[in-house]
C-alpha cells in the first residue's frame, strides 16, 4: 500500500492509510448520522452493538401496494408484461417504466476498506451500507451495494458492465489504486451510465470547494499559486487533475518515496502521467524540500509528518489542508503557530471539515435529474462552486470555508449546478 492512497471517502471524513498500518475511523452512530470521532465515545463497541441490532443499514421499500387481486395483476402477472414488451421495443423506456432513473449502484472488491487494507468484499458490506445510507439521506438516491469477489481489473469490470442496465449510475468504492483507475477509465468506455469513484473524485471537488473560498479570503487567485499534495494515490491524482482544470497551473504530488517528476524512477502508469503535467520545476528530494515556498500544502496521507519548520518554510499565511484520519499530517493548531492562515482536516472536531458527504450525494441527484450520460469535470467543477457558494461573504472566515454536513442547502444547490453543466457539457438526456 503506497503511503497516500486515499483509502475511503465513504459515510465518514476522509479516511486514510499510512505508512504505519491501518488508523481507526470515523462511524455513524445513531438514527441522526452524527459522526463521532474517536476521543468522545468508545465507537468501536457502540458500532459493532449497534450494527447487530440493524441487523442492515438499508432495506428494499415496495413502492407498489400490492393488497388485492388486481393489484397483484397490474404490478406482477399478467399486467406486468406490457411495460416489458414497452422496454424491448424502446430501450430507453427503462427510465420510465422503472426506477432505474433513481438507482445507484455502490461497487466494491473489498482491497481498501477505510485504513483497514484488504480486507475482502463481504467484509467491506458495512462501508458500502453506510454509503447507500447518505446517498437516501442527502441526495434521495436509491443506492444499492455490491461487493464483488474478484480484484481482476477485467472480471470487475465485466461484471458492473453486465449489471449496469439496471442502474441509473455507478459509484465505485474502496478499490485499491492503482487499478481503480484503470477500472474507471474502462467502464467509461463501455457503459452509459455515469461511472464515478468517490475517493477520487467526490475527495477532489469538496477540496476545491475549499480552496474556492479559501482564495477568496485571503484575495488570492488559485493560478497564482503553488501548492503541494502529499499522497499520489486516488485522491490525489485527483485533487491534482481538477485543481488544475480550477486554474492552479504550478503542483507537486508526493509520495513515500518524495516529489514525484518526469522521469523518475519506479513510476507506475498513473504516476508517469500525472508526472508530465505536474512538478514543472523539477522539485526534487522528500516532502520538506517540496514544501519551501509553496503556498497550498494538502495532505491525503498519513499522520504527523508535517513539522511546523515545514509549515514555516513555505510562503506567508500559507493554506494547509492535513486531511489525514484521525490524527492529521500536522494538528491545526501547531499549523496555526507555524503560520497557517487556514487550516482544515477531514475531523468534524476541527473548523473546516473536508467531507465528501458535501459533494457525492447532490452529484449523483443533479445527474440522475437530467439523465446524464457521464459525469464531467464541468459538472464537478460546478458541484464545487456550488458547495463553495453556500458560505456567504458575511460568513466567510478562517474557521468556516465550507458548509457543515447537515447544511439542508446542500443537495438541492448541488444538484441544480450538476444539471445546468451537464446540459452545458451536452451530457444530458433530459
Amino acid at each position: 500500500m503506497e503511503n497516500g492512497e486515499l483509502l475511503a471517502g465513504h459515510p465518514h471524513p476522509i479516511c486514510i492509510m499510512g505508512e504505519g498500518g491501518a488508523l481507526p475511523k470515523f462511524s455513524i452512530l445513531n438514527s441522526q448520522f452524527s459522526i463521532f470521532p474517536e476521543e468522545t465515545m468508545d465507537y468501536r463497541k457502540e458500532s459493532l452493538r449497534l450494527h447487530g441490532e440493524w441487523e442492515g443499514k438499508v432495506e428494499v421499500i415496495a413502492r407498489a401496494k400490492v393488497d388485492n387481486k388486481d393489484a397483484l395483476s397490474l404490478a406482477y402477472t399478467p399486467g406486468v408484461a406490457e411495460p416489458c414488451l414497452a422496454i424491448q421495443e424502446d430501450y430507453t423506456k427503462s427510465w420510465t417504466l422503472t426506477r432505474r432513473w433513481n438507482m445507484c449502484a455502490v461497487i466494491t472488491d473489498g482491497t481498501a476498506v477505510l485504513g483497514l487494507g484488504d480486507i475482502g468484499p463481504e467484509a467491506g458490506m458495512p462501508v458500502m451500507e453506510g454509503k447507500c445510507v447518505l446517498f437516501k439521506e442527502f441526495g434521495d438516491v436509491d443506492a444499492f451495494p455490491l461487493c464483488v469477489r474478484t480484484k481482476d481489473v477485467d472480471e470487475i469490470v465485466e461484471t458492473v458492465y453486465n449489471i449496469s442496465g439496471s442502474f441509473g449510475g455507478i459509484n465505485l468504492e474502496d478499490i485499491a489504486a492503482p487499478r481503480c483507475f484503470e477500472i474507471e477509465k474502462k467502464l467509461k468506455e463501455r457503459c452509459d451510465i455515469p461511472i464515478f469513484h468517490d475517493d477520487q473524485h467526490g475527495t477532489a471537488v469538496v477540496v476545491s470547494a475549499a480552496l474556492i473560498n479559501a482564495m477568496k479570503l485571503t484575495n488570492r487567485q488559485l493560478g497564482d499559486c503553488k501548492a503541494v499534495i502529499n499522497g499520489s494515490g486516488a485522491a490525489g491524482v485527483a485533487i491534482a487533475k481538477l485543481l488544475m482544470s480550477l486554474g492552479l497551473k504550478d503542483v507537486i504530488l508526493c509520495d513515500r518515496t518524495g516529489a514525484i517528476y518526469e522521469g523518475r524512477d519506479n513510476l507506475n502508469p498513473f504516476k508517469e502521467e500525472i508526472a508530465k503535467v505536474t512538478n514543472r520545476g523539477m522539485v526534487k528530494g522528500g516532502l520538506a524540500e517540496a514544501m519551501k515556498g509553496t503556498d497550498i500544502f494538502i495532505g491525503v496521507s498519513a499522520p504527523g509528518i508535517v513539522s511546523q519548520d515545514m509549515v514555516r518554510s513555505m510562503n506567508a499565511n500559507p493554506i494547509v489542508l492535513p486531511m489525514a484520519n484521525p490524527t492529521p499530517e500536522i494538528m491545526p493548531d501547531l499549523a496555526k503557530e507555524a503560520g497557517a492562515s487556514i487550516v482544515g482536516t477531514g475531523r468534524s472536531d476541527f473548523p473546516n471539515q473536508i467531507n465528501n458527504v458535501l459533494a457525492f450525494p447532490g452529484i449523483f441527484r443533479g445527474t440522475f435529474d437530467v439523465r446524464a450520460s457521464d459525469i464531467t469535470e464541468g459538472m464537478k467543477i460546478a458541484a464545487a462552486y456550488a458547495i463553495a457558494s453556500l458560505v456567504s461573504d458575511e460568513e466567510l472566515n478562517p474557521d468556516y470555508i465550507l458548509p457543515h454536513a447537515f447544511d439542508p442547502r446542500i443537495k438541492d444547490t448541488v444538484a441544480a449546478a450538476v444539471a445546468e453543466a451537464a446540459r452545458k457539457d451536452g451530457v444530458a438526456r433530459i
